[in-house]
């Protein structure tokens, strides 16, 4: 088992068709790449194709692929809500009962003085809206007042804006930290999010210093588990955040294209174990914003770099690609969508099968437990048996 590696690269918000429970949702005809498809005229998407994505569900321009280079196939979500922390939760074995609570008239007043208190600052806005919105709104404000911009959306998230020439990083950052504390049960937000910016009027322009603070699993996770046997865990992107980098050493990224040079960095010489990546384009730049072209671009970037991914990976790695929820940008929402998320997998060991639609996303972390040698399976069954040649 020693020389044995996994990779779980996350394709934030790439969803492929509503799941069973999507009424509940609302998110009925929600289908990220289904729609995203016949919106474009076609998927060209070659790469993708060739590794199974077509042979998962129909997709308009995706011909199913006769002989797969890798394995495929979808996951349904069984915890409750559709947000990235859940979605990466469920991955590692963790299943929620309840969805993290949510404010679409804004946070408890007492909450928010407490807050202002507490970091010796003045809070406004605390409404709901998109970040670009959001800085049209109150930017000129905060930089006359220096008071924190503080805003949700329709995720469980506590988001903070502050200009980076009004307001030192650091402090904003403490000050993100000190949300994370008061934020407790019944008001158990999923993620503090540390939104800096900068630029003038009619110019404003979030940065890559953004920073997340998640709130802590409840239950022992793929990661908890692989730290308890010595087994290297390596996070790319805002994974480390959204488990409040418990069991896990990560590294931001500016952008997917960041991302994958960071992956391959890994392959090339990284230790055996664990990396866990997620590429935050489709979702945070593209889904939440209904840009139908920006959100293809994206797909067709990472397709053009995925047979590197592939050609890099040694003996004994396995490649699982798959997503966290949807968020389909044809759609009049710009929220999450409740969907299940495709299974692709790859690897020298690897057989040409069909996986099924599992049951749980959590079925791929506990593959990956079985892969590295613990016998950690958290919520999920193993599907290593059907996959490994």
């Amino acid at each position: 088992m020693g020389a044995r590696r996994a990779i779980i690269l996350v394709l934030d918000g790439v969803g492929i068709g509503e799941a069973p429970d999507a009424a509940a949702y609302g998110d009925v005809g929600s289908d990220t790449l289904g729609n995203t498809a016949r919106a474009v005229g076609g998927l060209a998407l070659p790469a993708l194709a060739r590794a199974g994505l077509g042979r998962i569900a129909p997709l308009l321009g995706v011909t199913p692929e006769p002989s797969p280079t890798g394995a495929w196939g979808s996951m349904a979500p069984r915890s409750a809500g559709k947000d990235s922390t859940t979605g990466h939760w469920e991955i590692a074995g963790v299943h929620l009962a309840k969805p993290f609570p949510t404010y679409p008239k804004g946070f408890p007043a007492e909450l928010v003085a407490e807050f202002a208190r507490r970091t010796g600052r003045p809070v406004i806005g605390n409404v709901v809206g998109s970040g670009t919105a959001i800085l049209d709104r109150f930017a000129e404000e905060h930089q006359r007042t220096g008071a924190w911009i503080l805003y949700t959306s329709a995720d469980s998230v506590w988001q903070v804006a502050a200009h980076e020439e009004v307001v030192p990083l650091a402090e904003l950052y403490a000050a993100c930290d000190i949300a994370r504390e008061l934020l407790v049960a019944p008001h158990d937000v999923s993620r503090v999010i540390a939104r800096p910016f900068v630029g003038t009027t009619g110019a404003w322009k979030r940065t890559a210093n953004r920073r997340d603070v998640s709130i802590a699993p409840p239950e022992e996770t793929l990661l908890d588990a692989l730290q308890a046997a010595g087994i290297p865990r390596h996070g790319v992107g805002k994974v480390d955040d959204l488990f409040a980098r418990r069991g896990l050493e990560g590294g931001h990224t500016r952008d997917n294209a960041e991302g994958i040079q960071r992956i391959l960095e890994w392959q090339k010489g990284g230790p055996n174990g664990l990396l866990f990546c997620n590429l935050v384009d489709f979702d945070q730049l593209f889904g939440h914003r209904n840009d139908v072209p920006g959100f293809y671009q994206a797909l067709r970037e990472f397709d053009a770099a995925l047979p590197t991914l592939i050609a890099a990976l040694r003996e004994d790695d396995l490649l699982f690609i798959t997503a966290d929820h949807g968020n389909d940008p044809t759609t009049p929402s710009t929220d999450h969508a409740r969907e299940c998320v495709p299974l692709l997998v790859h690897g020298p060991a690897v057989r040409p099968v069909d996986l099924g639609r599992r049951e749980t996303f959590s079925d791929l972390g506990a593959s990956v437990a079985e892969w590295l040698g613990v016998a950690f399976r958290g919520r999920g069954t193993s599907f290593l048996p059907q996959l490994i040649r």
